[in-house]
């Protein structure tokens, strides 16, 4: 963080919040807000992270609606891997989220550190740990619409937390304009989203996690284009290349699910994150397992048969 930005937001430092949060220290800048590191001294000074809308936002209707849609879809969650809400404060200048503090890295910067991509047992675990996540949310008729490493919390424990549901999809609420502002990044984006559909369900979710286990085991996006355009017409229009043929350790059922999680028609991935779950975790007792059956219907049988093809043209 260069020492302008950070001089900018030195002025919190050391202050009291509405009476109640002592302000620690600044811990993250993004293009939106800002987070500190704080003291809750009506809990004890129990520590929390605090996350500040920038003044040049906070009058931005669009803006103030994805931090509040943000916020309604974490405190109406409680579970292990979704990020808690522990307040939230629009009515004032200062308008500012009081989450849980989290101890650790996004995956993105874990990936990043690496360089290189992850073990079996990590992209199995972490990818286990979201879908129960996105389980909890679905059940509760949210829809999360930006699920990528950034969004993912890995916590020195090993444990994963989802986090930011700023473009979340809740039910009985207006939905979050997909714009410029608040747009779900565009490597990780299923092909109904990215064309534009405003009738997305939970198995829009299943196909951005799917692309980003895809990175997680090759070590890069299944689509790259010289433009955001061009990466979204790869979303609608290409199959990726096979994981298997960028990692060739990955085991042959987890590309089967990488891939069924990826399939362009939403019929043809898994339904549900438990549906997909399920295969996980049988692919965690026998990595040697290959699916006979997954879900499928007669245009998923027809896009396994253009895979065959392929492969058998290249013998």
């Amino acid at each position: 963080m260069s020492n302008e930005k950070y001089e900018k937001y030195k002025q919190y430092e050391n202050n009291i919040l509405d009476d109640r949060y002592i302000i620690d220290k600044l811990i993250g800048i993004g293009g939106m807000a800002v987070v500190f590191r704080a003291r809750d001294t009506y809990l004890n000074n129990m520590t929390v992270a605090i996350k500040i809308l920038k003044d040049d936002v906070a009058t931005d209707e669009v803006v103030v609606k994805r931090f509040k849609n943000e916020s309604k879809a974490e405190g109406m969650l409680k579970h292990n891997n979704i990020v808690a809400v522990h307040n939230v404060s629009i009515k004032g200048k200062i308008k500012y989220m009081v989450m849980e503090f989290l101890y650790g890295l996004t995956l993105k910067n874990y990936l990043t550190a690496k360089g290189e991509p992850l073990r079996f047992e990590e992209v199995v675990s972490y990818s286990a740990q979201i879908l129960r996540a996105l389980s909890e949310a679905h059940r509760n008729g949210i829809i999360h619409r930006d699920i990528k490493p950034q969004n993912i919390m890995l916590l020195e424990n090993g444990r994963i937390k989802v986090m930011d549901f700023g473009i979340a999809k809740l039910p009985d609420a207006e939905t979050i304009t997909v714009t410029d502002k608040a747009v779900g990044t565009v490597y990780y984006m299923s092909p109904e989203q990215a064309s534009g559909k405003k009738n997305i369900d939970t198995r829009s979710d299943i196909y951005s996690l799917g692309a980003m286990m895809y990175e997680l085991a090759t070590g890069q996006t299944p689509f790259r284009g010289e433009t955001p355009l061009a990466v979204l017409i790869k979303h609608m229009q290409e199959e990726a290349i096979p994981p298997r043929q960028l990692n060739s350790s990955i085991p042959v059922g987890l590309e089967q699910i990488i891939l069924c999680a990826m399939s362009k028609d939403p019929a043809n991935r898994f339904q549900t994150a438990d549906e997909m779950l399920s295969y996980l975790k049988r692919l965690q007792a026998d990595r040697k397992i290959k699916f006979d059956e997954l879900p499928s219907n007669s245009a998923m049988q027809n896009f396994w048969g253009k895979v065959k093809r392929f492969f058998s043209k290249k013998k």
